[in-house]
């Protein structure tokens, strides 16, 4: 428990500025009605359910149209059947998503296919990019196509996990303080 507290710590003090960054990037989309999308696979598609579910029905304060991209089993299989699993989540964002829209994808290595696809395809739609990794960012962190990668540094997926539950709520905190101060005029 001590390790996970330090580690957490440590993470929300190097990711601060990162954090204030993209809560703004964040309250910005949404103040034009763009949509949060989240995925993961394995326990990081349990952590992008609690994504979605913070954004869109938080505790308290303002509620934000957010998705997980791993509720729809009929679609998630159906997708990894016919055009295979790496593109499960970029195909849902090419028929749902619009340059307005949020991608936010989570994973422990950072180098998941499907996360790195997606995060591909995001980017060609224009949305706003938001990655979360574990150990040294992986692949997601040098590859152009994530806006604001939020890297937990561990080499413990059980740590990283943790950690990044308690930076997604901190960057949940952060959109909430900031979503009524953002300028909402489209140019």
């Amino acid at each position: 428990m001590a390790m996970s507290v330090a580690l957490r710590e440590s993470a929300l003090d190097a990711l601060g500025a990162d954090l204030r960054a993209a809560a703004g990037a964040l309250a910005q989309r949404f103040a034009r009605g763009g949509r949060l999308f989240a995925f993961g696979n394995g326990g990081s598609a349990t952590d992008a359910a609690g994504v979605a579910a913070l954004f869109s029905r938080p505790p308290s304060g303002q509620s934000f149209p957010a998705r997980s991209l791993v509720a729809d089993l009929a679609v998630l299989t159906a997708l990894a059947n016919d055009v295979g699993y790496e593109l499960v989540f970029s195909r849902q964002l090419i028929s749902m998503a619009t340059p307005a829209d949020i991608a936010f994808g989570l994973s422990t290595s950072g180098s998941s296919a499907n996360l790195l696809f997606a995060f591909a395809e995001a980017r060609r739609l224009g949305m706003l990019t938001i990655g979360m990794a574990g150990y040294d960012g992986g692949s997601m962190a040098g590859a152009g196509t994530v806006d604001h990668c939020l890297v937990v540094r561990s080499d413990s997926v059980h740590r990283i996990q943790e950690v990044q539950s308690g930076v997604v709520f901190e960057l949940w905190r952060l959109v909430q303080s900031v979503s009524d101060q953002v300028d909402v005029h489209v140019h």
